[in-house]
């Protein structure tokens, strides 16, 4: 039932003053991020003669572009959770420091290499240079909305009923399913014995793994109004995070544990006790070294308890496996080698590639489909991104495919070409520009709240990630959550009359 309230709003994702300070702030961000960007390129130019080369020119543009958002994340101008400051600290690391990384440490895509790494990362720099100017100023031509419309206030009876339901139900599931791997040892190592071990577990996995963030909204809304202690809520984080790998963490998927984890965090800070940048950046401490040591599960399963045998053991293993920290760094968090060698494909004379036209996308929706439907889907980025590093036609699912992941640029090369590229950031420029208005609408302890930090993490995975990815992730996390949080909220209107000194 709609009915009219007053409500106070949470204070705004994306912080703002008058104009005139919000201007002169804008502008010294920008100074401090070019002599940061400044400082940062002449060491890694004095230290590497690699490195000199043109292709630092536009890559350098790219870091200022984008790196004043992630400066005004650090100054406080925005939201911890504001998915535009988020989007800075990625693509700073994104389009400056990795192609860098890059040059300097001379790791690159196991292919056929180009003549000369440096002078395509530098073509692509310059895509991506004209992308990140449409990406800002798509961006500021989204408005902010002054004042709220709905608040969603959780009906506490629907609320207690249906979460504990859900939680037996998924832990039944889940338990259920690693009855059926042979216990959990046998649900360890099934992705070691068979590609194809979870193939059509999607939709069970979808109400297995839910438990940890329903767990979650309880807990959230337990400490609500209550003074928590830090050492209570990192308990609470831990705890969540033993929980979510029971709850399909031992599965493979990293990204699965990391989205939770984001997901967790957002909630304590949007709905409990705003969390400090410092502690950010110790999980992101923790978060790294978790993900270093799982990829050694992710391409060994049980075997990878030898990685803990010392460092010379996980030194060994990392070399025979692959997965160094120079691959972490580059590799799992960025994405400039890659998309560099398509653009070389791409361009060369000789290149007998037949672009997607938007299959991929297609093959991402259709992940939705179950296999007793659809058995013969179509094919998402895995087939060009064979192909592209292999040959036209040498595609061969099981036998011959390439698991690496494009970003929004790559996959959108792979669809349509090179100048493409801007176009889709521009695009995403809209999107984000969308999402930060319906953020600052919001209003304080708003239902929808413990849905943003999921949404922002979304927004993530669309920029550096593929369809696909995004499509799986996106329905697998968030649709029992989102129906639990839909089904138990009163949607209310709020007042027009509500004065400024009330909503602000």
């Amino acid at each position: 039932m709609r009915t009219s309230t007053r409500v106070l709003p949470l204070p705004q994702i994306v912080r703002r003053s008058n104009s005139q300070q919000t201007d002169l702030a804008a502008v010294s961000s920008t100074f401090i991020t070019c002599v940061i960007v400044t400082v940062i390129t002449t060491i890694v130019l004095l230290s590497s003669n690699a490195v000199v080369h043109w292709f630092v020119i536009p890559v350098s543009v790219c870091g200022v572009l984008i790196g004043t958002d992630a400066i005004e994340w650090f100054r406080g101008r925005t939201d911890l959770y504001d998915l535009g400051g988020i989007i800075g600290l990625v693509g700073f690391h994104f389009f400056y420091l990795a192609p860098l990384l890059h040059v300097s440490w001379n790791y690159w895509l196991r292919v056929p290499a180009p003549p000369d790494w440096r002078e395509w990362l530098g073509y692509m720099g310059v895509l991506n240079m004209v992308g990140l100017v449409l990406y800002r100023v798509c961006r500021a031509t989204i408005k902010d909305k002054a004042i709220p419309n709905t608040y969603w206030q959780i009906n506490t009876s629907r609320f207690q009923r249906l979460l504990p339901a859900c939680i037996v139900i998924s832990l039944a599931l889940q338990l259920w399913t690693y009855r059926q791997f042979g216990g959990i040892s046998g649900y360890m190592q099934s992705r070691m014995n068979s590609s194809d071990a979870f193939k059509g577990w999607g939709w069970i996995f979808m109400f297995s793994e839910c438990a940890p963030i329903l767990v979650t909204f309880a807990v959230v809304s337990y400490f609500q109004n209550r003074k928590v202690s830090w050492p209570i809520i990192a308990s609470t984080v831990f705890g969540f995070f033993a929980l979510q790998m029971f709850f399909g963490g031992l599965r493979g998927s990293r990204s699965a544990t990391v989205a939770v984890l984001f997901w967790i965090v957002g909630c304590i800070h949007l709905l409990v006790r705003p969390v400090s940048k410092k502690l950010v950046c110790a999980g992101c401490i923790f978060l790294g070294v978790f993900m270093y040591l799982y990829g050694f599960y992710k391409s060994r399963g049980t075997g990878a308890t030898e990685a803990l045998a010392g460092s010379e053991a996980r030194e060994h293993m990392a070399e025979d496996t692959g997965r160094t920290p120079e691959f972490l760094i580059l590799e799992d968090f960025g994405r400039a080698d890659i998309q560099a060698y398509i653009l070389f494909k791409l361009t060369r004379y000789d290149s007998e590639f037949r672009y997607a036209d938007g299959r991929t996308y297609l093959g991402a929706l259709a992940l939705l489909v179950p296999h007793w439907i659809m058995d013969d889907k179509p094919a998402t980025t895995i087939k060009e991104g064979t192909e592209i590093q292999n040959a036209p036609g040498r595609y061969a699912p099981v036998i011959l495919e390439s698991s690496r992941v494009y970003g929004l640029a790559g996959e959108s090369m792979l669809n349509f070409g090179p100048l493409s590229v801007p176009i889709v950031y521009g695009f995403y420029g809209l999107l984000v520009g969308y999402f930060r208005r319906a953020a600052n609408a919001l209003c304080r302890n708003d239902a929808r709240l413990l849905l943003l930090p999921f949404a922002v993490y979304v927004c993530i995975s669309l920029f550096i990630g593929d369809s696909d990815n995004v499509v799986f992730g996106l329905v697998k996390n968030g649709f029992v959550p989102l129906l639990v949080v839909f089904y138990s909220v009163h949607r209310l209107t709020v007042l027009r009359g509500c004065s400024s000194s009330e909503l602000n």
